[in-house]
């Protein structure tokens, strides 16, 4: 587990499977709390990214899922978890956490 800082905010960096995974959780603790997850993952624009990302660099990605869950994003009654998208599709971009260094974290983006 590695930290590196935002402004004035300690990131955490885990390694998953080789590869860096930087902390969502620690990044919107420091703004919003801790529903803002949720919150964007219910955003069209976060799901297509999140799809086009999956097409990119998961094999395994359950595309057909996944167009079902996106079809229902933005009504106001879908919700979805990260721990029930990974579940549904096979999502490799975002993992959820339990434990000391639980939460929610995103596949670093270099670049």
């Amino acid at each position: 587990m590695a930290k590196i800082t935002v402004k004035d905010t300690e990131i955490t960096v885990v390694k998953i499977n080789d590869e860096d995974y930087i902390s969502l959780t620690d990044m919107i603790k420091a703004k919003d709390g801790e529903f803002f997850v949720t919150s964007w993952l219910r955003n069209r624009n976060t799901l297509e990214y999140i799809g086009i990302w999956e097409r990119v660099y998961n094999p395994n990605f359950n595309y057909v899922e996944f167009d079902t869950i996106k079809s229902k994003a933005g009504l106001n009654s879908f919700r979805i978890s990260v721990k029930e998208l990974i579940e549904q599709t096979n999502v490799i971009s975002l993992q959820a956490k339990t434990g000391r260094y639980g939460g929610t974290y995103a596949h670093k983006v270099n670049g």
